[in-house]
């Protein structure tokens, strides 16, 4: 009797072998852990076959597990198609897409909002991080698409959307914060874009300047601007309304480009109406 597959088991081993965790997946597809292990048992029983490595820090793909992957993502794709391309229901799937935290309050609940009338059978699931960590999640398949930041706006063709970085703080110019000699900063980690443009900015202007609090959370940043006590930098379209974007005697900063990114899997239906609504609707906003 010829084996069958099933399409949920396939699902749960993809996941799996895009995380590396039994513990992850069982949160992503909404399982319990030894739900999972049993689903990925079940599929191993039917093809015969050891799809993973186990070990304390989690799985790895067999050499079985290797090939199987590329036949399950093409399999699952080419199953959401058929049911986009033949249901009178649309579009179908999950997504798990990433974004900087700025990104997020800035733009998607409008995109999230239209999309989901559109497709409303489509699951998003959004992990926020900065971009040099969205690019690891990439990177290891943990998300599905991101919207990632390139330093300059002109770098690429395939720039979605320029944001200006600004200079924000609790009143409205430098002058009235009275810090003094040295400028007190609010930055998130010395490896975000942000964080770099700032220092490089006020070295290039000679201004001396401290980085006093340090967050990679954007709440956290706009805390302590508005506490008065450091000035901070984030995207304009972040920028809450009760703060103040400040200019002159500060330097100017540069203009970030927002591209979106994908991970190294075969792309659904779902992925890609989504990364083209984004590229029509962000521009606008």
């Amino acid at each position: 009797m010829q084996t069958s597959l099933d399409l949920r088991l396939m699902a749960t081993f993809v996941r799996a072998a895009q995380l590396g965790t039994l513990s992850a997946t069982a949160v992503q597809v909404g399982r319990t852990q030894s739900a999972v292990t049993m689903q990925i048992q079940r599929l191993e029983d039917v093809l015969g076959q050891s799809l993973f490595h186990r070990s304390g820090s989690g799985v790895s793909l067999t050499a079985s597990g290797v090939r199987f992957l590329a036949y399950a993502e093409r399999i699952l794709k080419l199953h959401d198609e058929a049911v986009s391309a033949l249901s009178d229901k649309g579009l179908h799937g999950s997504i798990i897409f990433g974004s900087p935290e700025d990104y997020l309050i800035a733009f998607f609940p409008t995109i999230l909002k239209t999309f989901g009338s559109l497709y409303p059978d489509v699951e998003i699931k959004v992990v926020s991080a900065p971009t040099v960590e969205l690019r690891g999640l990439l990177n290891s398949r943990q998300v599905d698409l991101a919207l990632v930041s390139t330093p300059n706006a002109t770098d690429s063709a395939d720039v979605v959307r320029p944001e200006p970085l600004v200079w924000v703080g609790s009143k409205p110019t430098l002058e009235q914060h009275d810090f003094g000699e040295t400028i007190p900063m609010a930055l998130p980690a010395s490896n975000a874009m942000d964080h770099r443009a700032a220092c490089d900015a006020m070295a290039r202007a000679g201004l001396r300047y401290k980085i006093s609090h340090a967050s990679n959370s954007l709440a956290g940043l706009i805390a302590v601007a508005r506490s008065g006590l450091a000035i901070s930098v984030m995207t304009k379209e972040a920028v809450p309304s009760d703060l103040h974007i400040l200019n002159a005697p500060l330097p100017p900063l540069s203009t970030l480009g927002m591209l979106i990114a994908y991970a190294d899997t075969e792309r659904s239906p779902a992925v890609e109406a989504f990364a083209d609504h984004i590229r029509r609707v962000l521009p606008t906003l």
